[in-house]
């Protein structure tokens, strides 16, 4: 453990005008606090902190960060308190403090909702502040190392699964990839140890099998390059097992079919030596097709930098070689923390980040901690491709993101009213996968609002995000307006006029928030309509439960309300306008329109009877009809002009039975009502090559 001196003398040598007198301060505090506490492994509790603190110096972090380092367990685990943590420290310090604080206290019912919050709590508090994140996977790097001393392995499998699916592609996303490859290699050796030991002892073997290959071949390639006049230092390292065993699960291999698990860097003086040492080696060997990658003219969403490529070597060994600056290098193993200027020029580097501020508008709008995890890793973990708009901007988007992703991925208002799309030059549905390098233009209309459907191929946890917010504000709403008409036509029932303020007093009794509530409650049966009369007319439930309360006293209009929100079409019996409808009204369930003969009906179940109509503004709907055609050439081409010609629209044709002389199709059409569709079979029957036409 860094003793105080250690710990000051190591910030005051890259910082020498780090205020020495918070460090001294911060460092008594947290002993005093953590007083004779301990950790799992028996050492004294207050060599966390200082050794997390230790970490960030090594970053070269200014003295807030690492005076918040030893302070960030304080508040939860000892008697310490906000107040004054703020009266000695200061304002950035206690933010950052609160930020990072582990919320062990929040109660919740299952993993991922703790997760879910925590993470949540987490962004937030990163997004005012990014140093709170360096702290925080510090802090989560120091535990990886000290996880063997846990003694509940279901904990440690728990903190290994967190580290794995948050911490570490958090690390990724900031371009810390030293943190990323240590905290992976820990959490591997967890929640895989078989897996660990196997490849680790492969790797033991290929090393006493062929001598010290690593250093022949990077002797090599510097020898090849100084004889160019390219002066390069040469690392090499064996990937790590986490790596390995990731590639040989996703392409379905075994060990012994990998042939790249050697890795070299060639740190060059500039830029152009670069591109230079990438032509040398490439002479020298043949390359792989398709493993080069140029992230010095296209980075990284992270600000990654480097060249990548893959060669044959001698032995038909394959080996990866990535070749980048000094500088370059730097970001690529400390990312966001290599180049830190907060304390020097007030340049906050969160700018490379803008993925948080995509996290922070999920954070707004998921609707379950499974929903958040979900976008959260998504945004964390694809791989990127990169996409144009017809300006020339770059866009990143994940690999298999289609132009809705892209539209949002440009702005939430085109994303809501995206309609279409070109892709260089061609309209393509906006369920189209982008690839690598396309142009994308995204054709809007201001009538148009997102569609539920777009969530079966919108992948991006911001397109998702705005998407479902959309949904559920629309469901609210029309859930509200249908609740607002149901209340209505029950207030028709009692005997008596009732006061304005009445649905609010009914609210209350019936322990609701509020009047909106009670609308929602009402659409959704989770109030009856009983005891809406009951708690609008107290004192009237003992005579309404000797008699059966009035029924309607006229029939609901769904005129205005959009089908799967407050009201969803049956599928048994595909009503369309014109149609006698009725609604079954089930607890926490939309209303289930069904035509008045439907056989669904007389199933008899729990559900409310509710008299519906259809209003006079109400649009078209999709009916289904069951067609049996003679077995000849052109007869189903006769149906679908004739259909076309009664200007309907087919959405949906099954083949459901052939034989020799006739086949039957049930054919999905849109159509205006009900007229419209006794129509349109009487014209399909009409014809020579139809010998049956019905409604199913």
């Amino acid at each position: 453990m860094l003793r105080q001196y250690e710990l000051v003398d190591r910030v005051l040598s890259y910082d020498p005008g780090a205020n020495e007198a918070l460090l001294n301060r911060a460092y008594v505090f947290s002993l005093h606090a953590h007083g004779s506490q301990k950790r799992a492994s028996g050492d004294p509790y207050f060599s966390h902190p200082i050794e997390v603190a230790g970490i960030l110096t090594d970053l070269h972090m200014d003295d807030e960060t690492i005076a918040t380092a030893i302070l960030h367990d304080t508040i939860e685990d000892t008697v310490a308190t906000p107040e004054e943590i703020l009266k000695l420290f200061g304002p950035n310090v206690a933010r950052m403090v609160d930020g990072v604080t582990k919320l062990s206290k929040i109660e919740a019912q299952t993993e991922n909702e703790r997760a879910a919050e925590n993470l949540r709590k987490f962004l937030l508090a990163m997004s005012d502040d990014i140093r709170v994140l360096l702290v925080k996977l510090a802090d989560r790097l120091h535990n990886m190392r000290t996880l063997h001393h846990v003694p509940n392995p279901d904990k440690r499998r728990r903190i290994a699964r967190e580290t794995m699916d948050i911490y570490a592609p958090l690390a990724e996303r900031i371009g810390m990839y030293e943190f990323m490859r240590e905290m992976q290699s820990l959490a591997f050796r967890e929640l895989e140890p078989e897996a660990a030991e196997s490849i680790t002892r492969r790797l033991d073997q290929l090393k006493e099998g062929g001598g010290d290959r690593i250093a022949k071949i990077g002797s090599g390639v510097k020898l090849l390059l100084s004889r160019h006049g390219i002066e390069a230092n040469i690392w090499g390292r064996e990937k790590q097992p986490y790596s390995i065993w990731k590639k040989m699960s996703e392409r379905h291999i075994s060990f012994e079919q990998l042939s790249d698990i050697m890795a070299f860097r060639a740190i060059v003086p500039n830029v152009e030596d670069c591109y230079a040492a990438l032509g040398v080696i490439h002479r020298r060997w043949p390359m792989v097709p398709g493993r080069f990658k140029d992230y010095v003219s296209t980075p990284k969403r992270n600000g990654y930098r480097s060249l990548h490529t893959s060669i044959m070597h001698a032995e038909n060994t394959r080996v990866e070689i990535q070749i980048r600056t000094a500088d370059m290098h730097a970001e690529a193993e400390h990312g966001l923390a290599a180049h830190w200027a907060y304390k020097h020029d007030k340049v906050r580097p969160d700018a490379q980040v803008s993925w948080i501020a995509d996290l922070i508008e999920i954070l707004d709008t998921a609707d379950s901690p499974e929903e958040l995890l979900e976008h959260t890793r998504m945004a964390m973990y694809q791989d990127r491709i990169f996409a144009f708009t017809p300006r020339g901007e770059l866009i990143q988007l994940p690999k298999g993101a289609t132009p809705i992703d892209f539209a949002y991925g440009v702005h939430t208002d085109l994303g809501d009213q995206a309609v279409g799309a070109k892709v260089n030059g061609r309209v393509v549905p906006l369920r189209t996968p982008i690839e690598n390098g396309d142009q994308v233009q995204i054709l809007r209309s201001k009538a148009q609002v997102p569609q539920k459907a777009w969530l079966n191929f919108a992948i991006t946890g911001k397109a998702r995000a705005a998407i479902r917010r959309h949904l559920r504000h629309t469901e609210r709403v029309e859930t509200q307006s249908l609740g607002r008409t149901l209340f209505d036509e029950i207030v028709q029932r009692l005997p008596t006029v009732l006061a304005d303020d009445a649905a609010t007093g009914a609210a209350r009794r019936l322990k609701l928030q509020d009047e909106t509530a009670l609308m929602v409650a009402i659409a959704r049966r989770q109030v009856t309509d009983q005891e809406v009369m009951e708690a609008l007319m107290p004192g009237s439930g003992a005579a309404l439960a000797r008699e059966a309360p009035p029924r309607q006293s006229s029939a609901i209009s769904i005129t205005g309300l959009t089908p799967g929100f407050a009201f969803d079409l049956a599928e048994c019996c595909h009503p369309i306008p014109g149609d006698r409808i009725v609604g079954l009204r089930r607890p926490d369930r939309g209303i289930e329109v069904h035509t008045i003969d439907c056989q669904q009906l007389a199933q008899g179940d729990d559900a409310d009877w509710v008299d519906l109509a259809w209003g006079h503004k109400t649009q078209g709907g999709t009916a289904r009809i069951a067609v049996q055609l003679k077995n000849e050439p052109g007869a189903l081409g006769v149906v679908a002009s004739i259909i076309g010609g009664q200007q309907a629209n087919i959405i949906n044709l099954r083949l459901d039975n052939r034989d020799q002389g006739y086949h039957t199709n049930t054919i999905d059409v849109e159509v205006r009502d009900a007229h419209h569709l006794v129509r349109l079979i009487a014209a399909l029957r009409a014809a020579d090559a139809v010998s049956l036409a019905n409604r199913v």
